[in-house]
């Protein structure tokens, strides 16, 4: 296999809040190779959009990124700054935000906002119209929207306009923070097979924050688990879905509605954690019908199982 694309090294991420210090990511480890889509999933608050915050170096304050690496075709970006970091934002790794109203300006045509992009990157003006009214066409908009307002546009054709400006200038990796949660439907499925057919056309990673792990189980490539901060299980998607191994994993799956099965979905007991004091040992023994004695006292590490499959739990980890 070649050279991985992405790799994330034993990030950690708090918030350091006036009411305590949020353990949001812990030591979360990712890797992925060229055209992959590495879906992150969990419930709210899990941790899985400041990890994607993170391979930016866009933890907002008063988040820090404490230790680890994030390494896109060896370049690690939580090294660098000013203007080091500037330049290999849009153009080694970008991100889809969840909301393109919020994303862009009200007041500015859209191709003037995928245009600053370009020329901050060192695009001179002419070439980058040209350039705006390609990745218009590419994103499936017709190049005269260029003159358009963020409110002229449905609500598909702004997300439309977000992917444009990130993928302008072909980075390596793109997150997408839920990039279909305010559209219906139709235009869901829309974005991600516009989403997919630029990885395939560019072997560009995609890391996908999203809530729905049907989403994930139709189109990843791989899927983290996160729970409380920290990714429980990361594995080739087939695995997940045939072999789950971890217990919240388990207990995600049948949280979600089967139309071919005949049994009810089954909701997780229990609430997450306050990240601000998490249980001691593994983060999820409060909720666990698995949990044993070791299992509030040491967190477990994560292991591979077997090939390309990975785990954290004291169910496969010798005590």
């Amino acid at each position: 296999m070649s050279e991985p694309v992405l790799q994330v090294r034993d990030l950690t991420v708090y918030y350091y809040t006036l009411k305590g210090i949020v353990h949001a990511v812990e030591e979360a480890n990712l890797t992925a190779y060229k055209g992959e889509l590495i879906a992150l999933v969990g419930e709210s608050g899990s941790g899985k959009s400041t990890l994607g915050y993170a391979l930016l170096k866009l933890v907002p304050p008063p988040g820090r990124i404490v230790k680890g690496k994030v390494l896109i075709n060896g370049i690690d970006v939580l090294a660098l700054k000013g203007e080091d970091l500037r330049k290999v934002r849009g153009s080694l790794v970008s991100m889809v935000f969840q909301d393109p109203f919020t994303t862009l300006d009200p007041v500015r045509k859209v191709g003037d906002q995928i245009l600053e992009v370009l020329v901050e990157h060192g695009i001179n003006v002419e070439e980058g119209r040209e350039r705006v009214k390609e990745v218009l066409e590419a994103v499936g908009l017709p190049a005269r929207l260029a003159n358009a307002y963020p409110h002229q546009l449905s609500g598909g054709q702004r997300q439309r306009v977000s992917i444009a400006a990130a993928v302008a200038l072909n980075p390596k990796v793109l997150v997408a923070d839920e990039p279909t949660t305010a559209l219906d439907v139709i235009v869901q499925k829309q974005i991600m097979d516009l989403l997919d057919e630029i990885r395939n056309k560019t072997g560009m990673v995609i890391v996908l924050i999203t809530h729905d792990i049907a989403l994930a189980a139709e189109r990843a490539d791989r899927i983290a688990v996160m729970y409380a901060g920290n990714i429980v299980e990361y594995a080739p998607k087939d695995k997940i879905l045939e072999n789950p191994l971890h217990p919240y994993t388990q207990a995600l799956l049948k949280s979600v509605p089967d139309v071919e099965s005949r049994e009810w979905p089954k909701p997780i007991p229990g609430i997450p954690p306050d990240l601000r004091k998490p249980p001691s040992g593994c983060r999820f023994h409060p909720r666990c019908s698995m949990r044993m004695e070791t299992c509030n006292k040491r967190p477990p590490r994560m292991i591979m199982i077997e090939k390309d499959h990975y785990v954290s739990c004291w169910l496969y980890t010798k005590k």
